[in-house]
């Protein structure tokens, strides 16, 4: 590297780099080498987010050149140069090595560029500069590069509520914990609908500020391991919550304040946890009470105004028994990480682990405070259920006599890390799992939770397909074979409309009425009531609905209009088809009584009849002679006007012969009563 060097973050497998000055103008005569190596076998691939470099001399005094390899054998890829210059692709080499030469001349103008690399098995690299506009995917994965925390880009938003869509994927995924600065790694977006607001916050090193209302904002995929592991909901006991020292002091009053380690959970109204003496060689302790996989930690200062304390640095370790203890490193590098804490008492910062933490105790050791040693902590995480990572283990540290610090997060930084606890260090890194991999528990219950709903919507679609199927059968069974007859034609509607009618006695019950051709020839015309011959009235309601085999020509339905009715005429009845039974009445039983029964309601019941008037409407006509037909009709007609119904009941004549004998003679009521009043003067 030489002077013209700007942000550089070189990883084992991705990084950054940019000209001095970025992204503004570089200065003049300035010059800037890297060196950039990975493992043996691959190959580095290089991706440019802006190029911008004076080309008014064609590449002579400012240019951009990429080497394959390091050092006198190295090889030009290619040289580059002019202003908004677009790289389409990637730049490959051939071996594991790359060098890259910045030149700036004399100019006036020009960003200088941003570039990444990485290994060519990322083939969705992307830049620290690419926004989730960038990109017309509802959901999408891209790698991103080591080093994005940049100063020169801006996030808006947090986690779970999004990031607004012009903030860097990259520097959001830092800062919502699912990618390392110091690592790179791959990204899961979701691009959802924008909200109006977009809250500010701290984590990971990374400042997210407010943002306004966007059309559209993105969220991060994870392995959703973060839940809270116990501190502020009370799950881990006081017993389990454990420090090097506690604060202990009398105020103005007298009374006693004791800052416990207990205090020290997140959100608890109170006072918090307090070292007695502000030193390096303090702690805050909690158990799990067993192995937990901690993925993250949130911090806040004493929140209590009048108290202004709180941890601007600290180190982490974790052990399995409490006595041996590691230090918390990225993978690859050889220093001890160093996370950055609060800048003032109340606001909530978080820190993530990459790769998580399995562990059941867990130790905060503060590297850097404010006036004291104050804190309030939660732990972030869920349960470990994989196989157990190779267990770290370090020594107890020393005493240091260093005993105070200020807030200064400056280039002293690193040197208090250097003369803090002097532990033994490990040369390699757990072997354990990213967070971004999900428990294969995790699988089954997500599984588990779409089939069995699947299963659920199958088998209710067959029962309610076979229920439908057995419904339409039993339909089509009961339509088979009959005719379509009107609904009040039927007889079920009128067995179901006789229910509603008043309980005739016994010897009224309805018998069905017979006609036969054979009785019908034998009828004499002047034998006929002349009341069956008016206009109306002439035919009785059917009795039931029955099944009628075929409805002739020449039926009982009334005669057209202008032909006069007349049994002179040709017998209507007498056709050469077999015995029809009409729909009017079904079929007397051969050894029943051939006596009619009254086709309507008896109106004997009525409370208006004359006792002296039998409660029989239909008589039989004793011995060889026929029955005086107008006496009788005289006494059912004053039965009838006794009474305030319309309707009289009248029998219909009805023969049989006899050998040697006259004929017997059975009524039947006629239905209508509108014409019985000149029936009656036409028979007297």
């Amino acid at each position: 590297m030489s002077d013209g060097c700007g942000h550089t973050v070189l990883g084992p497998e991705s990084g950054t780099l940019a000209s001095i000055n970025y992204p503004q103008t570089s200065p003049n005569s300035t010059v800037c080498e890297w060196e950039i190596r990975v493992k043996p076998g691959q190959r580095v691939q290089l991706k440019f987010g802006d190029f911008d470099i004076d080309d008014s001399d064609s590449c002579h005094s400012s240019y951009l050149r990429v080497h394959n390899g390091i050092g006198p054998t190295r090889t030009e890829i290619g040289k580059y140069c002019g202003f908004g210059f677009q790289m389409d692709g990637l730049i490959t080499s051939k071996s594991n090595e790359v060098t890259v030469q910045f030149m700036s001349g004399t100019h006036t103008s020009g960003r200088g560029f941003l570039a990444a690399y990485s290994t060519t098995d990322k083939s969705d690299l992307i830049t620290c500069l690419d926004n989730a506009s960038h990109f017309s995917e509802p959901e999408f994965n891209k790698y991103c590069p080591a080093g994005c925390v940049i100063p020169f880009a801006d996030i808006s938003g947090t986690i779970p509520h999004g990031y607004r869509d012009s903030s860097s994927l990259c520097m959001a995924g830092v800062h919502a914990g699912v990618v390392s600065n110091t690592l790179g790694g791959q990204i899961n977006v979701v691009i959802s609908k924008g909200i109006p607001y977009y809250e500010g916050s701290l984590a990971n090193n990374v400042t997210s500020k407010v943002g306004p209302l966007s059309t559209s904002l993105f969220t991060f995929k994870t392995s959703g391991c973060y839940g809270t592991l116990g501190m502020e909901s009370g799950v881990i006991p006081d017993s389990q919550i454990t420090a090097s020292s506690i604060l202990e002091w009398s105020d103005q009053t007298g009374q006693v304040n004791i800052w416990k380690p207990e205090n020290a959970r997140l959100k608890r109204v109170g006072p918090p946890w307090a070292a007695f003496i502000s030193d390096e060689h303090q702690w805050l302790q909690i158990d799990l009470n067993k192995e937990k996989r901690i993925t993250g930690i949130i911090t806040t200062g004493s929140t209590l105004a009048e108290y202004y304390y709180y941890v601007s640095a600290y180190r982490i370790l974790y052990s399995d028994d409490a006595q041996k203890w590691t230090v918390y490193r990225e993978p690859g590098m050889d220093k001890d990480k160093i996370f950055q804490g609060n800048t003032e008492l109340y606001q909530e910062v978080r820190n993530n682990f990459i790769p998580p933490i399995i562990a059941r105790f867990f130790r905060i050791n503060p590297l850097k405070w404010h006036q004291k040693i104050a804190m309030k902590v939660e732990l972030l995480g869920c349960q470990f259920s994989m196989g157990r990572a190779p267990k770290i283990t370090m020594p107890p540290p020393p005493q240091n006599k260093n005993d105070d610090k200020n807030d200064d997060f400056g280039d002293d930084f690193i040197h208090s890390v250097k003369t803090s606890l002097q532990t033994d260090k490990t040369t390699f890194t757990p072997e354990i799992k990213n967070t971004t991999v999900t428990p294969s528990v995790t699988k089954d219950v997500a599984l588990a939770a779409v089939l069995v709903p699947v299963l659920v919507m199958v088998f209710t679609t067959l029962i309610l397909i076979l229920v439908c199927a057995w419904h339409w059968r039993n339909r089509k069974k009961k339509t088979e074979g009959t005719y379509d007859l009107p609904y009040w034609d039927r007889a079920g509607w009128w067995k179901g409309m006789k229910q509603f009618l008043p309980t005739k006695s016994a010897e009224h019950e309805e018998t069905p009425v017979r006609y036969s051709n054979s009785e019908i020839s034998h009828l004499r015309p002047r034998e006929v009531p002349t009341m069956l011959q008016t206009e109306s009235a002439e035919y009785a309601q059917p009795l039931v609905g029955g099944i009628v085999g075929t409805l002739h020509q020449r039926s009982t339905f009334k005669p057209e209009e202008g032909k006069e009715a007349s049994y002179a005429d040709l017998d209507p009845y007498n056709s050469p088809i077999q015995e029809v039974y009409h729909a009017y009445a079904e079929p007397l039983p051969i050894t029943g009584p051939e006596y009619a029964t009254p086709i309507i309601m008896d109106m004997s019941s009525h409370p208006s009849t004359p006792l002296g008037i039998p409660s029989i409407s239909t008589f039989k006509a004793a011995g060889n002679q026929a029955p005086p037909l107008v006496g009788t009709y005289n006494k059912l007609l004053s039965r009838t006007d006794s009474t305030s119904s319309a309707q009289a009941l009248y029998d219909t004549p009805k023969g049989q012969p006899g050998p040697g004998a006259a004929d017997e003679l059975v009524y039947q009521v006629p239905q209508s009563m509108a014409h019985s009043t000149g029936s009656k003067d036409e028979l007297s």
